[in-house]
């Protein structure tokens, strides 16, 4: 006998009136006298399951009064349209079948520390909250790469495993690569997938990165996802609307795909329904001036002198200032990766751009046109302090059919974590690695 189910929580509004099957697990279970009430969880959503002592065998009675929390089950019963029930569906329960050991959970409804609830990752990504949050950027994530192959773009996957660091070796994690010498886990696919850019015109690539960098923000993670897309015959503005509209289509996607999981995380959507093109811009320079003109607005963003990159404390004054993302662009050249291109009319400050969320969430993209002159290249190289040799194959994409292209990467995790409100990045992956934990 199949153990699937007639159907599923998310389509039970479908089976009104019929007798179904539910398979998934005791979320939490009240009992009143001759009636216990189950809600169900299967992944797909939550149903109140109800038993009358009337209806059911003793034998089916018993076992739904010792059912505990997690517990796996089988319910049968007559699918009911009710709008006092969470979710607006309730199951007068026929049968009920224990599929899984019912056990004391762990994870109890009352309060636990983030210490214990980190160390039950594996448990904890089941309750209500985190449960939203990760359906938010399953989301996400298909919204990114949907909306990007419609736009023509080809998904070009870039090594994990590389033998250069994009923007020097000082925050990778290094391992020995056999008899090759040092091998870096990648911090971005950016230089790849400019290769497959050359190829294919529009390409992108999305997996995780690594940054070894000591840091405990709650901002901070040393795996994480980013998705970067790269385009041929594309400037600095190209670039920037493509972003925009980019963060636009995945919001808006969000906004009507996953009401349901933002209510569950009580996250206000307004900022999120502004979320259009076009998007306000800022340069550098203006940055810096309204960053004195509001100084003291937010702890800790003190005034920064020309040439310095700013600290979450400026990008959270910077954002404040806007009802919607803000590109702040133009950044000094000295701050930035070697191989952004310069602004021909000002050549120490780069044709790139941050775009930062706002309600103090930082930057979620980094973007900028790269350099398609050789021997420009080339000479920002030497000037960074690497190794030309190790980049021959980079300088190559240059030597042969160069022309004007720009890219972006945008961080998954932090743009779920301003979309979904959250304050902490570690609950917007599935198991967050950070300077202190790797487990489980």
């Amino acid at each position: 006998m199949s153990l699937q189910p007639t159907t599923t929580v998310a389509r039970i509004a479908g089976y009104v009136g019929e007798t179904v099957t539910l398979a998934g697990w005791v979320y939490h279970k009240t009992g009143k006298g001759k009636l216990v009430f189950l809600l169900l969880r299967d992944g797909s959503g939550t149903i109140q399951c109800v038993i009358f002592k009337k209806q059911v065998s003793e034998a089916t009675f018993a076992l739904a009064q010792q059912l505990g929390q997690e517990a796996a089950c089988r319910v049968t019963g007559s699918v009911r349209a009710d709008e006092r029930a969470p979710g607006g569906f309730e199951l007068d329960v026929h049968e009920l079948e224990l599929v899984g050991p019912s056990v004391e959970y762990p994870i109890s409804p009352k309060e636990h520390g983030v210490e214990f609830l980190m160390e039950h990752r594996h448990l904890w990504v089941r309750s209500a909250r985190q449960h939203a949050l990760l359906r938010v950027r399953a989301e996400v994530i298909a919204a990114a790469q949907e909306w990007l192959n419609e736009q023509g773009f080809i998904r070009f996957d870039s090594p994990i495993l590389t033998a250069t660091a994009a923007e020097g070796t000082s925050n990778l994690f290094a391992t020995d690569y056999f008899d090759l010498g040092k091998a870096y886990l990648a911090q971005t696919g950016q230089l790849y997938v400019e290769a497959g850019m050359m190829a294919f015109g529009k390409v992108y690539c999305f997996g995780p990165t690594f940054r070894a960098e000591k840091s405990k923000t709650r901002r901070h993670l040393t795996e994480f996802w980013m998705i970067e897309p790269e385009v041929a015959f594309a400037d600095h503005e190209d670039n920037l609307v493509l972003q925009e509209q980019f963060v636009s289509a995945i919001v808006q996607r969000v906004l009507e795909r996953r009401a349901a999981d933002l209510d569950v995380l009580e996250r206000d959507t307004t900022v999120l329904k502004r979320c259009v093109p076009p998007f306000p811009r800022i340069s550098y320079d203006d940055a810096l001036a309204l960053i004195n003109a509001h100084q003291g607005e937010v702890e800790g963003a003190t005034p920064v002198p020309w040439g310095e990159d700013f600290g979450a404390p400026h990008e959270q004054l910077i954002a404040s200032q806007f009802d919607r993302p803000v590109f702040v662009e133009r950044y000094p050249s000295a701050i930035k990766a070697f191989y952004m291109e310069p602004d021909p009319a000002r050549p120490e400050v780069a044709l790139c751009a941050d775009l930062l969320a706002p309600e103090g969430y930082g930057e979620i993209i980094g973007g900028s046109q790269r350099i398609h002159d050789p021997e420009l290249l080339e000479r920002r190289i030497n000037e960074h302090g690497l190794d030309v040799a190790d980049y021959r194959w980079y300088l190559d994409l240059r030597r042969y059919g160069t022309v004007p292209h720009s890219g972006f990467g945008m961080g998954i995790e932090r743009a779920v974590a301003w979309i979904t409100g959250t304050r902490h990045i570690r609950e917007t992956i599935p198991f967050p690695r950070m300077l202190y934990r790797i487990y489980p």
